[in-house]
């Protein structure tokens, strides 16, 4: 099938591609619809075609079999590569409350997704999930940097404590020819926040602007980070003259 995707919001939009190739691959999955309702539908929007400024999409809904992450929001997906292989890493995020605990006064709650990592083949449709013993707690609308083989978790809320602790940790995956590894790693260094936008400057260096530090306010500090080997530099950038509008506005 080849369709738009229905309008959810928070979606988690991956760019997926390897440096060396021109294929470019956009991974949807995850939100909350138009009728409050969560989606576990993972989509694949491709560039077929570049005409006179204009770019054409396909886009096709992947069918998994196996581990499927639940429908959630808040979550991240990003790619990783090793040994010539690509594979989809999903974490964290919220998801509804299990019916049998609903009741009317908190049929829409949500709690935190269990802290499991996800790895989601995109070409054979096949998801397995991984419990890492690093990985206590729930964690939504955190940060997540990919690189090659490795992916950075940063900060993030969790809902179980309503705490942003100051995460960072390094989830590394090889793909060799039998069972995919998965290991995580506890880092130093780690700063408290959510909602954050993080932008690439340039192939080793990331900028995070924005998100909250405390339920109600709001994070005007902004960060570099910069990947350079295994090792991982996060420090603080000179704050920009934002403007009266961002000052005082609760968003």
């Amino acid at each position: 099938s080849c369709y738009l995707p229905p309008l959810r919001y928070p979606a988690t939009c991956t760019f997926k591609g390897s440096l060396e190739s021109e294929k470019q691959q956009y991974i949807i999955h995850g939100g909350k619809t138009p009728n409050n309702e969560l989606s576990d539908k993972i989509y694949v929007m491709s560039v077929v075609c570049k005409n006179n400024k204009k770019v054409t999409f396909r886009c096709t809904e992947k069918d998994l079999v196996g581990d499927v992450p639940e429908a959630r929001y808040g979550h991240s997906i990003d790619m990783v590569y090793s040994r010539g292989k690509s594979m989809g890493v999903v974490f964290g995020g919220r998801s509804y409350i299990p019916s049998a605990q609903r009741t009317t006064e908190k049929w829409n709650s949500v709690a935190d997704c269990l802290p499991h990592i996800f790895l989601v083949d995109l070409e054979f449709g096949c998801s397995t999930s991984y419990i890492l013993p690093e990985l206590q707690d729930g964690l939504s609308f955190h940060v997540s940097i990919a690189r090659n083989d490795t992916i950075y978790i940063l900060g993030g809320h969790s809902l179980a404590n309503n705490i942003r602790p100051a995460n960072l940790y390094r989830i590394r995956v090889d793909l060799p020819l039998g069972s995919p590894a998965v290991n995580c790693t506890v880092l130093p260094g780690g700063i408290s926040v959510s909602s954050a936008i993080l932008t690439q400057t340039n192939s080793d260096e990331f900028v995070i602007v924005g998100g909250y530090q405390l339920e109600n306010q709001k994070r005007m500090v902004c960060n570099i980070i910069s990947l350079e080997g295994n090792k991982i530099e996060i420090r603080e950038m000179e704050t920009p003259d934002w403007t009266p509008d961002i000052k005082h506005s609760k968003i």
